[in-house]
């Protein structure tokens, strides 16, 4: 029952009830987070074609650079393969894996609503759309372009920027899965509790309504009793002391 006209039976907050001041259950932080996303991707997309650009042009059929005593290598190497030159020999078909990854990351992207999913996917969307554009645009021709790698440390493959935002992604993506944060902003086992407290306060609702609708039944069993005596003493007649004899 409406407690007053106007009044909604469920109030807000409560499940199957939106509510409306709740940023959660509103489009615009979806909007938002989603820009998020894309403006890291961009971004890395962008800083990652500026950088393989610069150092074809600067470092092709030149000695590599070494700087930082040695720690950092700066050199062209053409990589037909995967990131850090796995899989040289399967182009193709990690062009594909490339293609499958942006259209996961864009189609999860409706759904988002946490800024560090929305970060983490970015990074991964830029990463993967940076090493596909040389897949398409670069030698021996599309979907078989070699991918441009240049940065060397001791001990590790030849990568770029594009590489290392794919493993920065793949790395916070597991943080924020152990973590328990899921990609809508709630935490794991957050729906479950809130089921459960919305349910008692539900119950509770439920047994103060009936127990406010439920009319005063002593008051009125009382009056009704008094009535059915007064009407069989008028029934039976004036006393025995009263006729003639």
């Amino acid at each position: 029952m409406q407690a007053a006209r106007g009044a909604p039976l469920t109030p807000p907050g409560e499940p199957g009830q939106p509510d409306p001041d709740d940023p959660g259950t509103s489009p615009r932080p979806t909007r938002r987070r989603v820009g998020a996303l894309l403006a890291v991707a961009v971004f890395v997309l962008a800083v990652d074609i500026a950088t393989k650009v610069t150092i074809v042009a600067t470092l092709s059929n030149r000695p590599p650079l070494v700087l930082l005593g040695g720690f950092l290598t700066l050199r062209v190497s053409r990589n037909p393969g995967a990131a850090f030159s796995i899989g040289p020999s399967m182009t193709v078909l990690f062009t594909a894996i490339a293609v499958g990854v942006i259209v996961f990351v864009l189609r999860t992207s409706r759904q988002i609503r946490s800024l560090p999913w929305a970060v983490t996917l970015g990074l991964l969307l830029g990463g993967a759309m940076g090493n596909l554009t040389d897949r398409l645009l670069r030698s021996p021709g599309p979907l078989r372009g070699w991918v441009v790698d240049w940065i060397q440390v001791p001990h590790w493959p030849v990568f770029n920027l594009a590489d290392s935002s794919i493993v920065c992604g793949g790395i916070l993506a597991v943080l924020l899965a152990a973590r328990g944060l899921r990609i809508d902003g709630t935490r794991h086992g957050q729906d479950s509790q809130g089921g459960s407290g919305g349910g008692q306060q539900g119950g509770g609702q439920q047994g103060g309504g009936q127990q406010g609708g439920s009319p005063p039944a002593s008051g009125g069993d009382a009056g009704g009793d008094a009535q059915a005596s007064n009407g069989q003493q008028a029934a039976d007649g004036p006393p025995i002391g009263g006729e003639r004899v």
